[in-house]
């Protein structure tokens, strides 16, 4: 880890362990010099002339999100099932989802809901929501990449002041919820980015640039005193072989504020942020913070230079003997609802929408029958994903469960289909493109028949 600690400043917003997003920034094993200055002002002249990109932003909902109570109602179903939220209509005849979700609703011509997904794992990991596969999947030497770490290799930085694949990965008490993937067999300078800490106090691995603050970052020559103090460190510690990985990369993200501002939702107009809703600094439970001002800020990334934006949001694992199915509901599911809502308006507005692709997902569904502590109990055979822009053919609802929301009756899909889909968005061809893994062996993004889903694009 590369930690770097700016003034503190009491009008910047602060992250739930008490830092300011202008004033703390991790960057996770991040090595030091060799990309020249003229090359990282070049590349941010192209992105201030207005050069578009290709982007994914992964939303992943930790626990197992209830797809009967959100967005795959069941009106017809007995109480039992059905539970205790009301079916509305929406801008889409035909297509009904909870109550608890009426901005969605109301532009649901610019959402698509996969109400099929039929292999999730079962396990509580986000492993399958970061790379399509089940965790105990046969594994290739090194491991398979996350869907950003394939993003990374294939499209590259678009500047290199921003990585190809950033996080806003809360590290969580249930470990695997905080989990944005890894390079695998691709390499750790494929590793997701990642920007969120659970608190901002250095760690044994950490190494810390010393002697320079955010905002000194234009002075050269304490620079590069700190990156000689750096590297001196380093060595010591016996990290320096690791370093040269990322020696391209840490000078253009040190070397221009990108990075920065777009973490900086003081930078971003008041009425905008104040549409994305109130966030809760709260760490809820073993989950992470509900912290819906993310979704701004993962806008904020991609037009900054970001290719794959990660986050976790909240906790959604409420089937215990506190029976808080249904409250947690009336809680979580309207601060998501004006979230995405906000996410998606904004993406329009700024011309983004067949750029930038969405999806929202968790790692399984949840009993169409509710137990004996007024709560869903997890259920792996039946689960619901929701996208949005990327140029897909919205407003639409693939597939469907039965009357009971028990098992997909029509069109089932699978986690490699709909990341074959955003892959095909983001102008990389999944089927044929390979690259080999650590033993020589060509590797694909999906495995063959997954294919991108037809009725999007």
């Amino acid at each position: 880890m590369l930690t770097i600690f700016g003034r503190t400043n009491s009008s910047c917003r602060r992250f739930c362990d008490g830092v300011s997003r202008r004033n703390f920034l991790t960057i996770g094993g991040m090595a030091l010099g060799g990309i020249s200055l003229a090359r990282t002002l070049r590349a941010d002249a192209e992105m201030n002339a207005g050069q578009s990109h290709k982007a994914i932003i992964n939303i992943y909902l930790p626990g197992g999100p209830p797809h009967i109570d959100m967005w795959d109602p069941k009106p017809e179903a007995p109480a039992e099932v059905r539970g205790e939220f009301s079916a509305i209509a929406t801008k889409v005849p035909g297509i009904f989802v909870s109550e608890m979700f009426p901005r969605m609703a109301a532009m649901m011509d610019k959402f698509v809901l996969v109400r099929s997904l039929a292999d999730s794992d079962g396990a509580h990991d986000a492993y399958q929501c970061m790379t399509g596969r089940r965790k105990g999947s046969r594994q290739p030497p090194g491991g398979w990449p996350s869907g950003g770490a394939w993003v990374s290799k294939i499209e590259g930085q678009v500047t290199p002041a921003i990585p190809a694949n950033v996080a806003l990965m809360y590290p969580t008490g249930n470990r695997t919820w905080g989990e944005p993937g890894t390079g695998g067999f691709l390499g750790v300078a494929h590793n997701p980015f990642n920007l969120v800490g659970r608190e901002a106090r250095s760690k044994p691995e950490n190494m810390t640039l010393n002697g320079i603050t955010l905002e000194k970052l234009q002075d050269r020559t304490s620079l590069m005193k700190s990156l000689d103090r750096f590297r001196r460190d380093a060595d010591q510690r016996g990290q320096m072989e690791s370093l040269d990985v990322y020696t391209q990369q840490a000078m253009g993200i040190l070397t221009t504020s990108r990075l920065i501002d777009a973490l900086d939702l003081t930078k971003e107009d008041p009425r905008i942020v104040e549409r994305y809703g109130e966030s809760s600094e709260a760490f809820q439970r073993d989950g992470a913070p509900p912290m819906v001002e993310n979704l701004c800020v993962a806008r904020r990334l991609v037009e900054a230079g970001a290719r794959f934006v990660s986050l976790n949001f909240s906790r959604w694992d409420w089937h215990g003997s506190d029976g808080m199915n249904f409250p947690k509901c009336r809680e979580e599911c309207p601060r998501l609802d004006q979230g995405l809502a906000a996410l998606v308006t904004d993406l329009h507005e700024r011309g983004m929408e067949r750029d930038v692709s969405v999806v929202v997902w968790g790692e399984f569904g949840r009993t169409p029958k509710i137990n004996g502590n007024n709560s869903r109990d997890h259920w792996p055979q039946a689960n619901t994903a929701v996208l949005a822009g990327g140029g897909m053919r919205t407003g639409q609802a693939i597939g469907s469960t039965n009357r009971y929301g028990e098992q997909p009756q029509l069109r089932p899909v699978k986690f490699q289909e709909v990341f074959a889909t955003l892959y095909k968005c983001a102008d990389i061809d999944a089927q044929n493109t390979r690259v080999f893994d650590l033993s020589g062996v060509p590797q694909y993004l999906v495995d063959p028949g997954n294919d991108p889903l037809h009725e999007l694009v």
